[in-house]
């Protein structure tokens, strides 16, 4: 049966870590009638193989069967998920999806009471194509006819049984990079390469948070838990990002770094931030600020209001920016060559300017002169030879 497999083979989370003993709810491993699931389906997390992708009658739960051993390899209830991201995978030459399910206490922020446990984190990836495995609960095939894409239909059958939250897409009015899909020409990237220490993943900036991934540990940044964001080394070629996170009831501010991100999204990243009125840290002050969006330092002096605080927040934020962009447009100055002698005489006052100004001005005046007396000189000779 499948819910016979060993207790090492089920996963949860204990105390943000994986803990196998932790048992299932007793139906989970049970023959639950199903409402949809799909075989041949690749997982990435919490395990890297090929799985099918159930999803039970009833609003019940999501869960993962190995297909030679029909056991239940992971699985999440329905009503303790807290976050399902649907993103297009980068740097792939054909179109896939990326469904990242994230329970209660598994975003890499929130973490569950000690004693207790979190189901943890799938990502699951799906082709944008035909679905060629997927099944009602009957075992009627799906997609064959209405000419639903694998994608969507996973979408749909997800926002139908989930409770607490619906699929999240990206949205090119959120955040599109300035860097084009490399893989898939004329298509937008919604993704920005980043590391996290030497792990590298992809940000993805949504109407609900900030995600990286997609390796473990996968974090979610909802915006209820960040506290602020500044950027740091901002480089010619790169900026980091770096986000202060505080858990749901928790006064600990976490503290993550996102490096190596490309200067070409500064803007689109920073137009993210403020068009959600995420606080900005660019300054000691404002990283110990308390109060969102507001300059505590000059409104607890009384001689600040929080819009002005807003306002000059705004410019500090760009401060180094512009500074680095300045930099550049002096380096890129055209060097000429001839100017070396004239530079010798710069230290020259306006005084000794005019006065050689002026000396040219006589110099040009005494040959205009010469040259009339010339010519009033030969008249004379004429004058004289025809008297003669």
């Amino acid at each position: 049966m499948p819910g016979e497999g060993p207790a090492a083979k089920r996963r949860k989370l204990q105390n943000g870590e994986a803990a196998g003993n932790v048992q299932w709810p007793a139906d989970v491993g049970a023959d639950t009638p199903l409402q949809f699931h799909m075989q041949d389906v690749s997982f990435a997390v919490p395990q890297r193989k090929k799985l099918t992708l159930e999803i039970t009658a009833g609003r019940g739960y999501i869960r993962s069967r190995n297909q030679n051993t029909k056991e239940i390899e992971f699985v999440v209830p329905m009503d303790q998920i807290q976050h399902v991201l649907c993103l297009p995978v980068p740097e792939r030459t054909q179109r896939q999806f990326n469904f990242c399910i994230i329970p209660r206490n598994a975003d890499g922020i929130n973490t569950p009471p000690d004693g207790e446990a979190a189901f943890e984190a799938m990502v699951c990836t799906v082709a944008d194509g035909p679905p060629k495995a997927a099944f009602s609960g009957s075992g009627q095939q799906l997609g064959t006819q209405d000419g639903e894409m694998a994608e969507k239909l996973v979408r749909r059958i997800l926002n139908d049984n989930l409770t607490q939250t619906q699929v999240v897409r990206p949205d090119e009015t959120e955040f599109a990079s300035a860097v084009p899909e490399a893989h898939r020409k004329g298509e937008k990237a919604h993704h920005v390469k980043a590391f996290r220490g030497s792990k590298e993943g992809y940000l993805f900036f949504l109407s609900t948070g900030i995600f990286f991934g997609f390796k473990k540990p996968l974090v979610f940044f909802a915006f209820e838990n960040i506290e602020s964001t500044s950027y740091t080394s901002v480089l010619q070629r790169t900026f980091n990002l770096s986000i202060a996170a505080r858990a749901t009831g928790s006064d600990e501010i976490q503290e993550f770094e996102l490096s190596m991100i490309d200067q070409a999204d500064f803007a689109g990243i920073d137009g993210y931030i403020k068009g959600h009125g995420l606080q900005d840290a660019s300054l000691a002050e404002a990283r110990r600020a308390k109060r969102y969006n507001v300059n505590v330092g000059k409104a607890e002096k009384g001689g600040d209001t929080s819009a002005q605080g807003a306002v000059e927040e705004e410019s500090e934020l760009q401060k180094a920016h512009r500074e680095l962009e300045d930099r550049e447009e002096e380096e890129e100055e055209d060097y000429e060559p001839d100017s070396e002698g004239e530079s010798d005489g710069s230290g020259s006052s306006s005084e000794e300017e005019s006065q050689g100004e002026d000396g040219e001005g006589q110099e040009d005046e005494d040959e205009d002169q010469d040259l009339v007396a010339a010519e009033l000189g030969s008249h004379t000779e004429e004058i004289n030879e025809e008297e003669e």
